[in-house]
């Protein structure tokens, strides 16, 4: 699983009034990780915002802030009530495991010490990686809410790093993550993700526009550069593409989906017989008109019409116009005159 981003629906530790309207502008985007404080709003409006999450498939977390015992139980018990997916915060473990017992809510509590509000991480690295540790190991910890870059500590991606080593759990990193280069630095020291609430409400993270939709496309777009999920291929133009040959029966590769190629070719005249032993061949005419020969019929195949023909099946195509444009999709393995030994037979082809 690639880096999650959680979009936090805060400003400072507390859900914003307009929670409802952001989480609109999000799910239209695709988030898929969405989250609020337990502060902020009403217990049934922090209801609502849960529920649009949960129907659009996305997973809903609550952030705990709370800073003693009473206020951090009663902030679990809202979470039960509200139907979270994820509760994320809170130092005080032992009060919290018998509260989200037997619920399907996972649950990730802050380790190292943590005071004021919003909140702010103490102690060393020493102290919190140990923290961490103990953490994790609990029955009921399913991963470590790490706030990090509220540490006034220098080495903050080696206190992640350890972290991450120390709990052996996913760790998800919050507070004070306002650009890409901490979003690097993240993935880097092995987070499984991280929050962005405030900087985002407030247009802090670089993008080419203004607004919340702007913010939340600019970080959808670095954490998709990040785990790999941007492609690198462009549309190609198949007239553009035909017109950079002119051999026949000379397939060029124009583009691959998995172990499948796509491959162009121009047909002239007669083909070899042959078949495949283990390939099956997808011939879509673009240009002219295609007559693929069997041993027991023949089938005239016109422009923006294709064929499969299967592997094993004896076949010979014959251009019936001066060139015949085809598409071909088949496998990589795929040699073009099959068994047969012919002096067209091509097995490096050329891109296109």
């Amino acid at each position: 699983m690639g880096l999650r981003f959680i979009f936090m629906l805060t400003r400072n530790d507390r859900t914003v009034a307009e929670a409802a309207e952001h989480l609109e502008i999000a799910l239209s985007l695709g988030v898929r990780h969405i989250g609020f404080k337990d502060v902020g709003l009403p217990i049934e409006e922090l209801k609502a915002l849960n529920s649009k999450i949960r129907a659009k498939g996305a997973t809903s977390y609550l952030e705990v802030v709370s800073l003693d015992r009473d206020s951090e139980v009663a902030s679990a018990q809202a979470a039960v009530r509200i139907g979270v997916d994820i509760l994320l915060g809170g130092t005080r473990v032992d009060d919290v495991l018998p509260v989200v017992k037997g619920t399907p809510i996972e649950y990730y509590p802050f380790p190292g010490e943590i005071v004021g509000h919003p909140s702010v991480l103490e102690g060393s690295r020493d102290d919190i990686v140990e923290s961490a540790r103990e953490m994790a190991a609990r029955e009921g910890v399913h991963g470590l809410d790490l706030l990090a870059y509220r540490s006034p500590l220098d080495d903050i991606s080696g206190l992640i790093a350890a972290v991450c080593e120390a709990a052996q759990k996913p760790v998800i990193v919050a507070g004070s993550i306002a650009d890409p280069e901490r979003i690097a630095a993240v993935k880097e020291a092995g987070a499984a993700g991280f929050t962005i609430g405030t900087a985002a409400l407030d247009g802090d993270y670089p993008s080419d526009g203004e607004g919340l939709e702007a913010q939340l496309s600019a970080i959808i777009r670095d954490v998709a550069e990040l785990n790999g999920h941007l492609s690198p291929f462009a549309k190609k133009n198949l007239d553009r593409a035909f017109s950079t040959f002119d051999d026949h029966w000379a397939p060029r590769v124009a583009g691959r989906i998995n172990n499948m190629l796509i491959k162009l070719a121009k047909f002239e005249g007669d083909f070899t017989w042959h078949f495949h032993e283990t390939e099956d061949e997808l011939f879509l005419v673009h240009r002219g008109r295609l007559l693929m020969r069997f041993r027991d019929r023949e089938e005239i195949i016109q422009e923006g019409e294709f064929i499969v023909v299967p592997h094993g099946v004896e076949h010979c195509p014959v251009a019936l116009t001066e060139t015949c444009e085809v598409i071909l999709l088949e496998p990589a393995t795929t040699i073009n005159t099959g068994t047969a030994q012919d002096n067209r037979r091509k097995e490096d082809l050329a891109m296109v």
